[in-house]
């Protein structure tokens, strides 16, 4: 458990580490507004204004004033932690008066927000509270405060903080210290120490913090229960016992400034729970390994874990098979046992004495905090949160969950409505909203929107106009691709046993590609007698000798152990386009016979994409585009390493060539730099094909969260226009490079609906629920069969391309069109799918740079 910051702490006994518990160390500060302060739904009689009683103090308090310097208040705002909260990053350019396009069906949507009907106009004075001797847990340190709702009238506390709408008597015009004291049930003195930090204004970008802060106080009168960050309703569990879990609905929201008004958004989540603890999973690996120390360590790490005696989550890093229970660590009052610890401090009783400990490693902010020690948790009362890959791989489990997450919009906007008709119906909600002088409207925000016009799929001898599907698997019967390359010499590694199998397939293949207008050879097959990995190398050694155009090697199961050995083979020591198809999905399949052929086509497109064909293209209007996707995957081995990846295409109207290349990051290591080389390398790549430099850029920038907008705003960008544009100059264009850099996001909260349907393909939202700060759109770009579909928000954060609102949105939805690992619209443009499929083949399997002889090709796929 990560230590406090006071000195001391002894080495366990014995071999043990004696790390002191999660709920000991932990006494950094609470999570500052919008997060979690890790408090339960047992909480909220004392959370917001003093509303609700108990409380686990008696009453005594008496009260006395200390002056401090003024220098002890930041004037630069608030703080998290020991952070200082980042001002908002602003993106759009100066002088634009409307980034809303005109092009399209116009059209009304619904949101997932709610409106503000009243604007805050008050003055939030903040206060710093602290507690001697220190008090660890948030419900108690509020507890504690309660005690003295009466002199300090309503305020909000999030465990570190307070905030009121009215200043202290005894703090209002100099910088006091106010100072308490009250009894704990042991009879034990406890000061509260409360200090004046500073001021939030209505106009002031800090109040939508305080606003988060008071919906989160308010959701608590809803009996609903915070885990990590969210809030969720146990009472409306889902039990799937057939599986060991439970799905809890909960709630996502959060408020802030948009276009014209301020606005809630609100998104259903679930969490899963495994009714099983590390204890039932380490007595599975017990029974069912004889070495259970390296069965468990593979079942546990990298697992994210909830503590329920203090609502936390963890990721296990670690497992120390030489602690356990009795070991003893050291803390104010001497030291003591992780048995004597949790029976005296929650009253748990630890039944096994033998267990060993897992380890979690201190946070980046454990660590700014103070805290630079693991924190070590007991199995018996750690629950394991999440699915697993095999949870994952199995259908019947995912069809269950699915019935419940993916939620239809009538469905989600019935449930929205709920919780807006919770919040105005539950007493201690309403109390908490009205004390603030907040009110929400019943209705959902409804928004102008635009259906782009539909794109036309070019085949090589059709035009196909997408229709609200936006798919176009059907259309390859009756269709030859774009651009075909014909394979004449290739190669076929399969195990002896299921030649039959094997052999059946590929001539279901020649078959279907003959239809496509394209020529596949029978190939040369190299048997194998096992299906060792060695087996395989070598087999791939003796086909890479002979120069195939592409290897296609087939496995029996998936396997990754397998499937990495193959890729590093084929991606970096003997560099040939591979594909990889298991037995499982290509033997014959009597029931379903139509199914086989559809995995034929599919594997037919992807071999000729991977040899520089084109299964199909769109049109493009500019001539001189280069398009470029840019994303970033974490190594799942080591989670301070992560591998950068960078796709670009030619000129579209011209050639079908791609460039790609991959690079390892270090933990908290600057991309600009490299991303400035890998994209000079992909100009020389470009001037190689067209012999001049391209027109303009559109760079796509995934991957990309709200905490490194500044950084990739103010040092990605710059690094990279600065560099582009010393290469231009150098090639004679003294203008410099025209370049768009638009930041693409799938993972948000937003969604919005037509008529309680999903909006179909191309419906754009440019106004009212986008930011008045940024540059940004959301685009639907592709339909979902099940569930409620999700956009995808882009932020225009540079661009000198002269390229209107309109024109950037409808190439952005062009460019969802070109990924021909599906034969149909996605959620991001193609480039940047392709730069997150390079990043995960490196990070999940290659674990190194793949060869240079393969970046001009899709082998990737």
């Amino acid at each position: 458990m990560n230590l406090p910051p006071n000195p001391g702490i002894a080495r366990g006994r014995g071999r043990g580490r004696g790390i002191k518990p999660d709920e000991e160390a932990n006494r950094g500060l609470a999570p500052l507004l919008g997060q979690s302060s890790n408090s339960s739904h047992t909480e909220r009689n004392q959370a917001s204004g003093g509303n609700g009683g108990g409380g686990d103090a008696q009453v005594g308090p008496s009260m006395r004033q200390v002056q401090i310097p003024s220098s002890e208040g930041d004037p630069r705002g608030s703080v998290r932690g020991r952070r200082l909260i980042t001002d908002l990053v602003y993106s759009r350019p100066q002088g634009m008066t409307s980034k809303k396009g005109v092009v399209g069906t116009h059209i009304t949507v619904q949101a997932n927000y709610f409106k503000l009907l009243t604007r805050p106009n008050w003055t939030i004075y903040q206060y710093r509270v602290d507690f001697t001797p220190d008090v660890e847990t948030t419900r108690l340190r509020r507890s504690l405060l309660y005690e003295h709702k009466r002199l300090l009238g309503g305020y909000i506390f999030d465990g570190t903080n307070m905030y009121c709408s009215n200043p202290f008597k005894a703090v209002q015009g100099s910088p006091y210290v106010l100072e308490l004291v009250t009894k704990s049930r042991a009879g034990e003195n406890i000061e509260i120490k409360i200090k004046a930090v500073g001021s939030v204004e209505s106009t002031d970008d800090q109040q939508f913090k305080v606003l988060n802060l008071i919906m989160r106080r308010a959701m608590e009168g809803l009996d609903l229960k915070l885990v990590s960050r969210n809030y969720f309703d146990p009472k409306a569990q889902i039990n799937l016992e057939n599986f060991r879990l439970q799905l809890w609905p909960g709630y996502q929201t959060s408020i802030r400034q948009h276009e014209n008004d301020i606005l809630l958004c609100t998104e259903i989540c679930h969490k899963v729970m495994r009714t099983e603890t590390l204890y039932n999973i380490l007595s599975d690996a017990i029974r069912d390994n004889d070495d259970y120390q390296s069965a468990f360590k593979r079942a546990v790490m990298g697992m994210v874990i909830l503590t329920d005696y203090n609502n936390k989550t963890y990721r296990i890093d670690d497992v120390d098979f030489e602690s356990t229970p009795l070991c003893k660590f050291q803390t104010n009052d001497g030291e003591i046992s992780y048995v004597d610890y949790y029976k005296k401090r929650y009253n748990i009783t630890i039944r096994d004495f033998k267990q060993p400990l897992v380890m979690s490693r201190p946070t980046d902010k454990n660590i700014r905090g103070g805290n630079d020690q693991p924190i070590m948790i007991i199995p018996e009362l750690a629950r394991a949160t999440g699915i697993t890959d095999a949870m994952r791989a199995d259908f019947r489990l995912l069809r269950a969950m699915n019935e419940h997450t993916r939620s239809p919009p009538d469905r989600r906007i019935e449930r929205l409505r709920m919780f807006n008709n919770r919040l105005k119906s539950c007493a201690q909600s309403v109390e908490t909203l009205k004390s603030w002088n907040i009110e929400l409207d019943t209705a959902l925000v409804e928004i102008p929107a635009r259906v782009l016009p539909p794109e036309k799929i070019v085949f090589g001898n059709k035009i196909f106009v997408c229709d609200n599907r936006a798919e176009w698997t059907q259309e390859f019967r009756n269709c030859s691709m774009f651009r075909n390359v014909h394979i004449n010499r290739w190669y076929v590694i399969t195990p002896a046993r299921n030649l039959r199998e094997t052999q059946e397939f590929v001539q279901l293949c020649i078959s279907i590609a003959s239809k496509m207008k394209m020529n596949i050879a029978k190939p040369i097959y190299e048997e194998i007698p096992d299906d060792r990995n060695g087996t395989y190398s070598q087999a791939i050694d003796n086909a890479a000798a002979n120069d195939p155009q592409i290897v296609m090697v087939v496995i029996r199961t998936p396997n990754e152990e397998k499937y990495s050995c193959i890729k590093k083979r084929t991606c970096v020591d003997r560099p040939v386009p591979s594909q990889v198809v298991t037995l499982k999905v290509i033997a014959p399949r009597q029931q379903k016979p139509a199914g086989l052929s559809s995995i034929a086509t599919k594997v037919v497109i992807q071999m000729n994409a991977k040899l520089m064909g084109a299964p199909w293209k769109i049109e493009i209007p500019l001539r001189g585009l280069m398009t470029v996707g840019f994303d970033v995957c974490h190594s799942p081995k080591n989670k301070n390493k992560s591998y950068g990846a960078l796709v670009a295409t030619m000129d579209q109207k011209e050639s079908f060539r791609y460039f790609s290349t991959v690079n390892e990051h270090s933990k908290g290591q600057e991309l600009s730099e490299q991303m400035s080389l890998n994209m000079a390398c992909a100009l020389r790549s470009y001037k190689e094909q067209h012999r001049s430099l391209p027109e303009r850029i559109l760079f796509f920038r995934d991957g990309v969260g709200d905490g490194q907008l500044y950084q990739v705003v103010n040092t990605e960008v710059n690094t990279l226009k600065s560099s582009l544009d010393e290469i231009y100059k150098t090639a004679g264009k003294k203008e410099g490079c025209r370049l768009t850099f638009i930041i693409v996001s799938k993972r948000i909260n937003s969604r919005y609906f037509t008529g309680h349907r999903n909006p179909v393909p191309g419906t754009v939202v440019d106004d009212v629920i986008t930011l008045p700060e940024r540059y940004d759109f959301f685009l639907v770009s592709q339909a979902v069969r099940i569930g409620t579909v999700s956009p995808t928000s882009y932020n225009v954060i540079s661009d000198n391309m002269g390229l209107d609102a309109d024109k950037l949105q409808m190439l952005s939805y062009k460019m969802t069109h070109l990924y021909y690992n599906y034969s149909g619209a996605i959620r991001v443009p193609a480039v940047c799918q392709y730069a997150h499929k390079l990043a995960f083949l490196v990070a999940e399997s290659i674990n190194r740079a793949p060869s240079a002889g393969l970046q001009n090709q899709l082998y990737f796929l």
